[in-house]
């Protein structure tokens, strides 16, 4: 198993096509499909410009940190150790085990709720059968290693597209996009706040992409497999949630596409979509947990680490079935994560000038320890990005700080917090 420390280039052995099957089956989600509903009161025109720049611009940071892994073999909170050091860097990693311990829930959640639905159809239902199922699975697939990873993924995401593809065209013969776009969209839902929904679920990627780039050939092709095959699969998916609510006006548009596979005879097929696609994306969480994990507590183990994560995901899924809040949770993913990887980014792409000394990673006292083991300059960069993030996102104010934004921010919370998060630790930085 690979643990945290640098991938040998001899071991690398995937390519631009792997990279684009993986991330791709990542997008192919049910919970995509469920963050399509987000942005219903933005209408059919408006929310597909808001799918397609959101995607533009939070595909850009989530692959460009995928470079670091590629170019030196090491996972993502590895490579946050030269900005925020090597003890400042469990800060990040506590952060990401907590959301992807989260997602793996709500992953398996809306998994077992779509199974269940289908299954009933069949005459049987058990919600928390198909969560524990469905979590096994997907903890066994995170376990097995990139080795096997590219060989499941080649063959269940060809099989995903293909019914996405039968999925997509009973959605546009059932409602049709003419219908759909005389929909009027809700005049007081701002532009950029359906822009931060969709931004945050790339950016929800980016404390995980080096975990994997770190296994490519090469930077250039990971770069462009990550960044085409999330792009296209992702924005696809949230555009089939939106069509689904704006038809219905129903909050989970993954049962109503789910529904629509059954009302047409297409039972199995989309028991398939729902399992799989679950594998697909919910055992980059659970192996993630572990590798974050690892960051901290390098005795842990990867295999240990893998089935702590999808257990206590599973937990979570059992104890909260409950899917309320999804918008805030995706939100504040991205008040905690656009602010810190502003900061990675702009260090190592112009402080560092994208070299990284592999031996002081690891090493106490080396140049990467600052104060403690922490950078203190890009702690309060953070900071101050987090506390921009959260003070220009009104659905945010008022959920965590009952106040009502009487101006929302014309520009959205997440390019704020990242660009201006990465100016301010770059300022620092030069007054030293």
């Amino acid at each position: 198993m690979a643990g945290i420390e640098p991938i040998p280039k001899e071991e690398r052995n995937l390519g631009g096509w792997d990279f684009f099957l993986l991330w791709a089956g990542a997008a192919v989600s049910l919970a995509e499909i469920w963050a399509g509903s987000l942005i219903i009161p933005l209408g059919l025109g408006l929310g597909l410009w808001a799918i397609l720049l959101g995607h533009l611009i939070g595909n850009t940071p989530f692959a460009l940190g995928g470079l670091i892994g590629s170019r030196w073999g090491i996972p993502t909170m590895v490579s946050v150790r030269p900005s925020f050091g090597i003890r400042g860097s469990y800060f990040a990693a506590a952060l990401n085990v907590i959301q992807l311990i989260g997602w793996t829930a709500v992953m398996l959640i809306v998994c077992g709720q779509a199974a269940d639905a289908i299954s009933k159809f069949y005459g049987f239902s058990n919600l928390n059968l198909w969560i524990i199922l469905s979590g096994i699975i997907t903890t066994l697939w995170a376990a097995v290693g990139h080795q096997i990873w590219k060989w499941l993924q080649r063959i269940a995401v060809f099989a995903l597209l293909i019914l996405c593809i039968a999925m997509t065209y009973i959605v546009f013969q059932q409602y049709g996009w003419d219908a759909l776009s005389q929909i009027p969209r809700k005049r007081d839902f701002p532009f950029m706040v359906g822009m931060d929904l969709i931004i945050a679920m790339p950016i929800s990627w980016l404390p995980l992409v080096s975990d994997y780039s770190r296994f490519a050939k090469d930077s250039k092709s990971s770069f462009w497999g990550t960044w085409i095959g999330y792009f296209i699969v992702s924005s696809w998916m949230y555009l089939l949630g939106l069509m689904a609510s704006l038809a219905t006006q129903s909050p989970d548009p993954s049962g109503v596409v789910m529904n629509l596979m059954l009302k047409f005879g297409w039972a199995l097929p989309a028991l398939i979509i729902v399992l799989f696609s679950t594998f697909t994306t919910t055992f980059l969480d659970i192996y993630s947990t572990a590798i974050s994990g690892l960051n901290i507590f390098p005795k842990l183990g990867e295999r240990k680490g893998i089935l702590i994560g999808g257990i206590l995901g599973i937990i979570v899924a059992i104890i909260f079935p409950t899917l309320l809040d999804y918008e805030h949770f995706l939100l504040f993913i991205g008040a905690m994560f656009c602010p810190l990887f502003g900061i990675v980014l702009v260090d190592y792409f112009f402080l560092r000038k994208k070299v990284i000394d592999l031996v002081d990673l690891y090493r106490k006292e080396g140049q990467y320890w600052f104060w403690r083991g922490i950078n203190p300059l890009a702690i309060l960069a953070w900071a101050i990005g987090f506390a921009i993030y959260l003070g220009f996102s009104p659905m945010l104010m008022e959920k965590v700080l009952q106040i009502k934004a009487a101006f929302p921010w014309p520009l959205g919370s997440s390019l704020p917090s990242m660009i201006l998060s990465g100016l301010i630790y770059w300022s620092l930085n030069q007054r030293k």
